[in-house]
């Protein structure tokens, strides 16, 4: 349009580029000098911006720079975010490793505590522990063990791999973390699990859409009630 004002067009393009959140008609009212068409120049903008990867488009009452929506899928950015377990499922994991096979009831015999909804299920659904069987006494509760998952995780070869008793007090751990300081006494006072004490147990799968977050997915309760 020849009646378009460069100079006023160049600075609506501006302010609303310089906006992370769209500018309201008022406001670029209030920016604009006296007499500009501002109509005319957000129409010419828009019309300049029209099959390009950035669109000029009316949001509410203002007006904003957006990409376009073709570009959607190709501007997607996956990220992976690492987040820490919590202390609950570091000393079940732990205590899966040392004690496997071992059921939920000796999980929370050797923690002190009961383990809260979802403990088993983190760890489960991040692939380091898996059912290892029912142990063949009453009520036939399931165990479980840890998995190659585990090992790979952990960079481990196998389970003699592990740190020991002289290991675990040179770093610190049995001292600060007292719900831990039971593996090493347990591990030797506990006679082995005889395979044939063990009944196999079908693999089951756990959805859970954010394998570190304790209260996100389906419980497995149903599966040691069984």
């Amino acid at each position: 349009m020849s009646t378009i004002d460069q100079q006023h067009l160049k600075l609506l393009e501006a302010l609303l580029f310089a906006s992370a959140q769209p500018v309201p008609v008022s406001a670029l009212e209030e920016r604009l000098p006296d007499g500009a068409d501002l109509e005319a120049l957000l129409e010419e903008l828009k019309s300049h911006y029209e099959g390009r990867g950035v669109n000029l488009v009316h949001v509410g009452k203002g007006w904003a720079f957006r990409t376009d929506p073709d570009l959607a899928q190709a501007l997607m950015v996956d990220r992976t975010i690492t987040r820490k377990l919590s202390r609950a499922a570091v000393e079940t994991l732990a205590i899966c490793a040392y004690h496997q096979p071992v059921t939920r009831a000796e999980i929370e015999e050797i923690r002190g505590v009961g383990l809260s909804k979802g403990t088993m299920d983190v760890l489960f659904e991040a692939g380091w522990i898996r059912p290892r069987g029912r142990r063949r006494t009453p009520g036939k509760p399931v165990t479980w063990g840890t998995t190659e998952g585990f090992l790979d995780q952990f960079g481990m070869e196998s389970l003699e791999d592990l740190p020991g008793m002289e290991d675990l007090k040179a770093a610190g751990l049995i001292d600060k973390r007292p719900a831990i300081q039971t593996l090493g006494t347990r591990a030797n006072m506990a006679p082995a699990i005889d395979p044939d004490e063990l009944e196999e147990v079908p693999e089951v799968e756990v959805m859970n859409e954010d394998p570190l977050d304790p209260d996100d997915g389906e419980d497995l309760a149903s599966l040691e009630a069984e």
